[in-house]
């Protein structure tokens, strides 16, 4: 049985369900017990679970992730939450060398089965740290898996295979879309397997490649450009950054013939640029123009007033979806 409930909802119900399903499962992170988390992602979890498995921790980003570390080395599966995505950097050391490592480290003999999830990108009008998009350096360490969900029913199936993976799991969650809208999820647990890429749109004029906030922009700017000129995009919400599914891009742009990557992060070395080297090394001579990417700027994501002249636009796609096709 499936009801609509939005993506905070959904990432809830899969913590709730993990915790009931696996003893070994717990949570820890800044205000996540009696408050419920910044966002209440985890309320009324510690009532239900205890403040034993729902741990508040102190203001210390490195000992989050030194704990988790040490929980996942030692039998538990640590769901550590950080408050914002740029709020991790006293722990990105922890990150990436120790958890991503550990199964290098070792040749197998530990690994770090820990998930870290936290909120990232703007559209909410928060405050200077609270807004970023740097899920680029972390695809840039090998060990540590990428995921963001773009939709309810991807979160709550992403977050379940993420906690039940192996491996650490960076699990970065679009704070625009945590209430945006809901749709129909189910009840029981799924899993949505990590590293597989989603069709939402096919097309046959252009390969549109999007993730997190940025693919419901990228959706609506095809369906717009559809109708005003007939343009057929395939449009894909990666859904895993790390490992991309190369498969799923590489076929769609030989299918098309035409790229275009939307990405909400600074313009230079994203996970745009890493997705544009994959097209010209394996399908350049399938290329009728060049690709085009439609991005953040190089600068500071803005307050306030002028956040939304940071973001990538629909006007904006649709700017790039002709540029690119009429090329």
């Amino acid at each position: 049985m499936s009801r609509k409930i939005t993506m905070i909802q959904a990432i809830t119900e899969a913590m709730d369900q993990k915790l009931a399903d696996d003893p070994r499962v717990m949570l820890l992170g800044e205000d996540i017990g009696i408050n419920g988390g910044v966002f209440r992602a985890t309320e009324g979890l510690i009532e239900k679970y205890g403040k034993e498995r729902v741990v508040d921790t102190p203001l210390a980003e490195a000992g989050i992730m030194g704990s988790a570390i040490g929980l996942g080395l030692n039998g538990m599966i640590p769901v550590a939450e950080v408050q914002f995505l740029a709020f991790i950097y006293p722990g990105f050391e922890q990150i990436v060398s120790h958890a991503a490592r550990m199964r290098y480290r070792t040749r197998g003999q530990y690994h770090v089965p820990m998930v870290i999830r936290t909120p990232f990108g703007a559209g909410i009008r928060g405050p200077e740290l609270h807004s970023e998009s740097v899920e680029t350096f972390f695809t840039h360490v090998p060990g540590l898996k990428v995921v963001v969900p773009s939709t309810p029913y991807d979160a709550k199936g992403l977050l379940i295979s993420a906690i039940e993976d192996p491996d650490p799991v960076m699990f970065l969650e679009p704070t625009k879309l945590y209430r945006a809208f809901k749709e129909d999820v189910p009840e029981e647990m799924y899993r949505i397997p990590i590293g597989k890429a989603k069709v939402l749109q096919e097309g046959y004029d252009l390969s549109i490649f999007a993730w997190g906030a940025m693919v419901r922009v990228a959706l609506n700017a095809a369906k717009q450009i559809d109708r005003e000129k007939g343009w057929k995009c395939e449009v894909i919400d990666l859904r895993s950054l790390y490992p991309l599914d190369r498969e799923m891009i590489i076929s769609s742009v030989k299918k098309t013939g035409r790229a275009l990557v939307v990405q909400e992060a600074h313009k230079t070395l994203g996970v745009a640029s890493e997705i544009i080297s994959l097209i010209n090394d394996e399908a350049l001579m399938y290329l009728k123009s060049p690709i085009k990417r439609v991005t953040g700027f190089d600068v500071p994501v803005p307050q306030f007033s002028i956040e939304d002249d940071y973001m990538p636009t629909e006007a904006r796609v649709k700017h790039g979806i002709e540029e690119t096709i009429v090329y």
